[in-house]
């Protein structure tokens, strides 16, 4: 039935053709000149009607196959475009919410970030203030040691001064025989105790 089909549209066309050979065309005729000769070109254009059936017939097929191929080519091309579209809005949404979200994780970077400089800073500061504290108690203990250290020399100059003294005055004061009776005592003194 399929071979009719093309037949319904073709048929007309011959019927149209050949009922144009046939009609006189005596009237068509310009005066003075022999008028065209429409048998003659009936007759062609049946003979390129039917050449271009057989054409169709043996070649139809073939063509309909390629376009039919081609708009199934071209249908898959268009579906797998709008598949990949379709793919396409999707990275664009996922990577749209990603920018967004990327603000928000930026803003909680740095708040996390100036949460740790704050822990950083008190870190350092405390640990300043301790230092400062041990420096402060180690400056206190070196001077003590130094007043120390300067007070026994202070007290070794003047017990030499006042040894010094003594015996400057005592040397004075003192003849033999009274240094004598002085060693005797000291001498007495020790040996009781």
């Amino acid at each position: 039935m399929s071979k009719w089909k093309h037949a319904g549209f073709i048929l007309p066309l011959v019927i149209a053709l050949a009922a144009l050979v046939f009609i006189p065309f005596e009237a068509l005729a310009s005066e003075g000149h022999g008028g065209p000769r429409w048998g003659d070109f009936g007759w062609r254009v049946l003979n390129f009607v039917i050449f271009a059936g057989i054409l169709w017939y043996f070649v139809g097929g073939l063509a309909k196959r390629f376009f039919k191929n081609r708009r199934e080519t071209i249908s898959g091309a268009l579906d797998d475009l709008d598949e990949r579209r379709a793919k396409a809005k999707e990275q664009l949404a996922a990577v749209e919410s990603r920018i967004a979200r990327l603000n928000e994780e930026r803003e909680a970077i740095l708040a996390e970030s100036r949460k740790q400089a704050e822990n950083l800073k008190a870190g350092i500061v405390e640990e300043a203030h301790r230092q400062a504290a041990q420096i402060v108690e180690q400056a206190r203990m070196t001077a003590e040691n130094e007043g120390r250290t300067v007070l026994a020399e202070v007290r070794a100059v003047i017990a030499d001064e006042i040894v010094d003294a003594a015996e400057k005055a005592l040397s004075s004061k003192l003849n033999a025989e009274a240094h004598d009776k002085l060693i005797a005592n000291s001498l007495k003194k020790v040996v009781l105790h």
